[in-house]
């Protein structure tokens, strides 16, 4: 499992559309398995599923990537995890990696 968490500041819906366009606009087998949005006090959360299948690694991962907003400052907290073939230990992490190093390259180009 990899993980990474980062403080933005931006707009959350546009945030959002971008992940989705981005994330399964860049790999021809990655799609949005599934989505949550919740609002309450002016505060909203976002949880966006997303699966591919990992060429190198020969399985498929997921991406789960939770956004929480208020005004324009937002939390994005991305975890990628992996259908490793081992039965005790993980022993190929490396689609993981990919995959969550995409939210990285949007968050790092996001003009928030």
């Amino acid at each position: 499992m990899a993980k990474y968490e980062r403080r933005i500041r931006g707009d959350f819906a546009g945030l959002l559309a971008r992940l989705d366009k981005e994330i399964v606009g860049g790999s021809v087998s990655a799609h949005l398995e599934d989505r949550s949005d919740y609002e309450s006090a002016g505060v909203r959360c976002s949880v966006r599923v997303y699966e591919r299948y990992s060429v190198v690694g020969g399985n498929r991962l997921s991406l789960s990537v939770t956004v929480v907003g208020h005004d324009n400052d937002l939390f994005v907290s991305a975890i990628a995890s992996g259908g490793s073939q081992a039965m005790f230990f993980k022993i190929n992490t490396w689609g993981e990696g990919t995959f969550l190093r995409h939210v990285i390259r949007i968050l790092d180009d996001y003009p928030g």
